[in-house]
């Protein structure tokens, strides 16, 4: 067998940046440009502008005032430049010797004494001007920016970037359907330097445009395609079932007689929202089709998707089948399981049937408890963490999946459960099932997002909060007002309120963060004398978690200092205040599932952010902008829609995004219009073109279309 082939630095390096083949190193566009197409006379430069000078080297010598440094004084023939570099190489030195004839291109200051440019990029005068910008790449360790170049040019020479859109389509683009894929990518990695820079930076010029098209074309078509093969599989059929009635007992018992499905929504202790109602019926008629639900679940903070999945679970169970509700944190897992067991044990117990707990820190004996009723189809209901998909947990008939919190699972841990379904049928023969997907989030997605990312899903909205929800007031407090606010958490314990205050996740320093909770925690038991305060943080073993949590949520615990773990799933209706200190560090969409702890009882509820000043007394933009949105709406959809705007898809994506690629080129916010058009094209050039699908796609996106069906 032959050795593999021993790879130099820069191709290792190449790899490391993840371009291996031609197409990659054509699509590896420039961070920006340098102009070097132009010689500058120092006598028509201006203040702060980036300039090139072609210079003579009058003097070259090492100072040492106020610290080492080389100086260099150039003269170009109509004024004087000094160079100053503070780290340098004899090499640099010799090549920087008087009389020597240089370029040097960096960024001109002027003063008193004359113009001046630090660590300015020299070379050799003499040769000659490019005739293009010179384009600068994000690169590693062991890839100057000369190879790179030269790299890319070369993967450009050799890819295949012949045209796939359908002619048809082509001019629907606008301007940049002149623009063939090839003459875009070679101009923007050459551009010409009458081009407008600023066109190339907010890409704007057609070239652009004719890129992000291309891009949102092939997440479409990956997304569309990966939908049209998952309802090529098959699915077991879920529908609510009426038990057949026992002969002369019709009258005596007549409840006997109802569908689980049905005795869940007569024993609920509250009435479904038309919305809850609408969403449910969504999902069952997806439960009663052959084909995989591969459904997403959205609804604000407090807005009722558990008792959705409930019922959808309640379906699977009616059909003599078992389902998983799995939870990115035991705490929220817990929440789901104590309503679960409430509204389902009632029902399912008569028929020898429970819901089962599975977590990573259950006791050995318990655990195996748990295996046995799960192996064995007694547990209809499995509900957990991460333990749910791990190697030793088998299902007997596994036929509905419930993922909440979905962006936090990675596309890995998806599949994984879509593993656990049971291959059988009634004749013993052996034939590929999938399980039906329920995917719940309360971070609401915006349109353009739910038009490309999640494209390859039906999406469910619960567009309403239950009738009670009282509205949160926010109020934004600056940190030297602290005082204030914990004498309004006073007030609020002496009328019987619980409160929470959250402390940062300082995920660069756990003990930094752990030392900032714990000193809240201190500081507020000392002010607040006879009150129980408590602490929670996600260091501490999980017996003392359970604990804290039971004294909250039982009453006795007045206000409890908690990290970030209490963002979801924590439901205390007579908590009244969220205080948020060092709001500015949080996400906007974090900041509103922490709002959604309060104001779920009867109690007009607030929400205090608490922020401090950055450096120079002020808050960043960011910032600014993200409280600015909390002060103004508690609608989550327009958080969403903001946050969107404010830091771009990644934060929705979460998890999701190491199968779904994050747009490298489009902008969700400026080019819905090419959204849109791809969007039209996609089923399209699948029906019609489905060569040119093909070689699309794969350019684009290589093997990482096959995440998308987890």
């Amino acid at each position: 067998m032959a050795a593999p082939p021993i790879l130099s630095a820069p191709h290792k390096a190449l790899l490391k940046l993840g371009l291996g083949r031609d197409i990659d190193l054509a699509l590896h566009l420039p961070l920006r440009y340098e102009d070097e197409t132009r010689i500058t006379m120092l006598r028509d430069a201006r203040e702060g502008e980036t300039a090139q000078i072609e210079a003579t080297v009058t003097a070259c010598e090492i100072a040492y005032r106020p610290r080492r440094q080389l100086v260099v004084t150039v003269d170009d023939g109509s004024d004087t430049c000094v160079l100053r570099f503070f780290s340098f190489y004899p090499s640099q030195q010799k090549a920087l010797a008087v009389g020597t004839r240089i370029r040097a291109r960096g960024d001109l200051k002027g003063g008193f004494l004359g113009w001046q440019m630090v660590h300015p990029v020299c070379k050799p005068a003499g040769s000659e001007l490019p005739q293009a910008l010179t384009p600068i790449y994000s690169t590693v360790a062991g890839l100057p920016q000369n190879y790179l170049r030269k790299a890319v040019l070369g993967g450009l020479a050799r890819a295949d970037l012949s045209n796939t859109f359908p002619p048809e389509f082509q001019r629907q683009i606008g301007p940049q359907s002149a623009w063939e894929l090839y003459r875009a990518l070679s101009f923007l990695h050459q551009p010409t330097p009458d081009t407008a820079l600023a066109a190339l930076e907010d890409r704007s010029h057609p070239a652009w445009q004719r890129l992000k098209a291309e891009e949102l074309l092939a997440q479409q078509l990956s997304q569309l395609e990966s939908k049209r093969e998952r309802d090529r599989l098959r699915a077991p059929v879920l529908k609510s079932v009426r038990p057949e009635p026992v002969e002369g007992l019709r009258q005596a018992q007549p409840e006997r007689h109802l569908s689980l499905h049905e005795k869940l929504l007569a024993i609920l202790p509250f009435q479904l929202t038309p919305a809850q109602r609408r969403v449910g019926e969504q999902i069952a008629r997806d439960l009663g089709r052959a084909v995989p639900m591969h459904r997403l679940l959205q609804g604000d903070v407090g807005s009722g998707k558990t008792v959705v999945a409930a019922l959808a679970a309640a379906i699977a169970i009616d059909s003599g089948r078992q389902c998983a509700l799995m939870a990115p944190t035991e705490i929220l897992a817990e929440q789901h399981f104590r309503k679960l067991i409430g509204w389902l044990e009632p029902i399912l117990a008569p028929l020898g049937l429970r819901v089962a707990w599975l977590t990573g820190s259950q006791k050995k004996k318990e655990r195996g408890q748990m295996l046995e009723l799960i192996a064995s189809g007694e547990a209809a209901l499995v509900v957990g963490t991460h333990a749910v998909i791990q190697d030793q947990v088998q299902f007997k008939q596994l036929a509905l999946a419930v993922i909440d919190e979905q962006h936090r699972f990675g596309v890995a841990q998806r599949l994984a459960l879509r593993a656990k379904m049971t291959h059988s049928t009634g004749s013993g023969r052996s034939e590929p099932m999938e399980p039906h997907l329920l995917m719940m989030t309360a971070t609401p997605i915006p349109r353009t997002l739910a038009m490309s990312y999640y494209a390859d899903l039906d999406v469910s909205t619960i567009d309403e909060l239950p009738p009670g929800r009282t509205p949160v007031v926010t109020k934004l407090v600056a940190d030297s007002r602290r005082e204030e606010v914990v004498e309004r958490i006073r007030a609020q314990v002496a009328q019987g309120r619980q409160v929470y205050w959250v402390c940062p996740l300082i995920e660069e320093s756990e003990a930094l963060d752990l030392t900032n909770a714990t000193e809240t925690h201190e500081a507020l038991s000392a002010a607040l004398p006879g009150v129980m305060v408590g602490l929670l943080h996600s260091r501490m073993p999980v017996a003392e978690k359970k604990a804290v949590m039971s004294l909250f949520t039982g009453g006795q615990m007045a206000v409890l200092v908690s990290t970030t773990v209490i963002e979801v799933g924590v439901d205390v209706p007579n908590a009244s205040l969220m205080v948020i200190e060092h709001a500015e560090r949080f996400g906007l969409s974090q900041l509103h599932q922490l709002r959604g702890r309060v104001g779920r009882g009867t109690a007009a509820s607030a929400c205090v952010l608490l922020y401090s000043m950055g450096e120079g007394g002020r808050l960043g933009e960011t910032a600014r902008a993200r409280l600015k949105a909390m002060q103004e709406c508690n609608d989550g959809f327009e958080i969403a829609r903001r946050d969107l705007e404010i830091r771009g898809p990644g934060e929705f994506l979460g998890s999701r995004q190491s199968g779904a690629p994050l747009l490298r080129f489009a902008d969700l916010a400026t080019d819905t219009h090419l959204l849109e058009w791809a969007r039209s094209l996609a089923p399209v050039m699948l029906d019609r073109h489905p060569g040119l699908a093909s070689q699309h796609t794969a350019r684009w996106l290589g093997g990482k279309s096959e995440y998308l069906k987890a």
